[in-house]
């Protein structure tokens, strides 16, 4: 695909911006996108505003955390494969190193009174900033009666049936009523051909074939590579991350109907300190697998784990880079997502219902929730400082 050759930067010139991209960015994904925005367009001029309009628009139609895709394309666009790759390491490193360093002294002296009193004030933190999530994201995503009708359907399954299959139903067929409700009937102008030359028709079929392989592992039980942790590990969260879509905040429902309910690789109150710890820190909230993977098998397991959760969806972002074009504007899939966007506002709902569930019985809980939740929303408080707040509550109230 023809496109103009961004200016050449060094890969170390890469690294060391996204460290100190990956360092400083905290407050989601619209934060460090503001933040590369500024860097590689504005101040260094490496992409036009339009390429990183592009990247941006790509990364929301495909599964991921939408931040670290953002940067393995801004990678990709300039230095290839190995700029991708050099990009998300460099942005998901800070917050690797310290969610591991935080998970080992959390699981040292976490039932330690204090600490559980200060992970009491975190709970209902953590369930506020969900909530301010999907009311963030709702003026986008509920445009009118049909999609408020998809995300009440979706909470009300979820919250009464719920489950991992039912979860992937769900954005199924979201997608499916959206396709159907959506699809403008009144045009008979054709799609744009994709043209693909035969070097990247080699590419999209290799990687194409891993992420299926990937997905194909996670769902269907494997008992050879399921004896090992490792392999578990990795082919439960490299599975999980290509069905995340609408953010991070959808898959907290997901991955705890696994590593809870399913396989008991943490309990209830250690996943929610995996999620709370993650907001902790600068990275996006699927670095919280780095917790689950340290509790399975150490260090080794947290690095697997937290590669696993990223670097299928960052292989797909960059795949799917050559047909850009086509894929933004293709109006079936704008209508399918139309609907996963809606029912995703109503899994958020329940995610964060999920959440409280864990919560004490203490006037503190409810009192947390409203304050961090109105901070939130009234005052645009970084979360940065809700979580840490929310701890020194507990810890000096419960």
């Amino acid at each position: 695909m023809a496109t103009d050759t961004p200016p050449r930067v060094s890969l170390a010139f890469l690294a060391w911006t996204f460290l100190k991209v990956g360092s400083t960015a905290f407050g989601g994904f619209m934060a460090l996108i503001s933040v590369v925005q500024n860097i590689v367009v504005e101040r260094r001029k490496l992409l036009s505003a339009e390429e990183m309009l592009d990247g941006v628009s790509l990364a929301t139609l495909l599964p991921g955390p939408m931040a670290v895709n953002v940067v393995a394309y801004v990678g990709y666009k300039l230095r290839g494969g190995i700029g991708a790759l050099v990009c998300a390491t460099a942005v998901i490193l800070p917050s690797f190193l310290l969610l591991l360093g935080l998970t080992i002294a959390y699981l040292k002296w976490g039932e330690m009174p204090s600490v559980e009193r200060a992970f009491s004030g975190f709970i209902p933190a953590v369930a506020a900033i969900i909530v301010n999530a999907a009311w963030g994201m709702r003026k986008k995503a509920i445009g009118g009666v049909p999609e408020a009708i998809i995300a009440v359907v979706a909470a009300g399954l979820l919250l009464g049936i719920g489950g991992f299959y039912l979860t992937v139903g769900v954005v199924a067929a979201a997608a499916l009523v959206g396709r159907l409700l959506f699809y403008p009937k009144d045009t008979q102008e054709p799609h744009p051909p994709l043209l693909i030359d035969g070097r990247t028709q080699i590419t999209w079929a290799i990687s194409l074939s891993l992420l299926g392989l990937a997905l194909i592992l996670f769902v269907i039980p494997t008992p050879t590579l399921d004896a090992h942790p490792l392999s578990h590990l990795s082919t439960t969260f490299s599975g999980m991350s290509l069905l995340l879509f609408g953010g991070g905040f959808v898959f907290i429902p997901l991955i705890q109907e696994v590593v809870v309910d399913g396989l008991h690789w943490v309990s209830t109150t250690e996943f929610t300190s995996a999620i709370a710890l993650g907001q902790i820190t600068p990275g996006p909230i699927l670095i919280s697998a780095t917790f689950i993977g340290y509790k399975v098998y150490g260090v080794l397991g947290a690095l697997v784990a937290t590669i696993a959760i990223f670097l299928p969806p960052a292989l797909l972002m960059v795949t799917a880079s050559s047909a850009l074009e086509h894929i933004k504007h293709h109006r079936g899939i704008q209508a399918a997502l139309r609907g996963i966007r809606a029912a995703v506002i109503g899994m958020i709902a329940v995610a964060a219902v999920a959440i409280l569930q864990t919560a004490q019985w203490h006037w503190l809980t409810p009192a947390i929730f409203v304050v961090a939740l109105f901070g939130l929303i009234k005052f645009k408080l970084d979360v940065v400082w809700i979580i840490p707040l929310a701890g020194l509550t507990g810890l000096a109230l419960y």
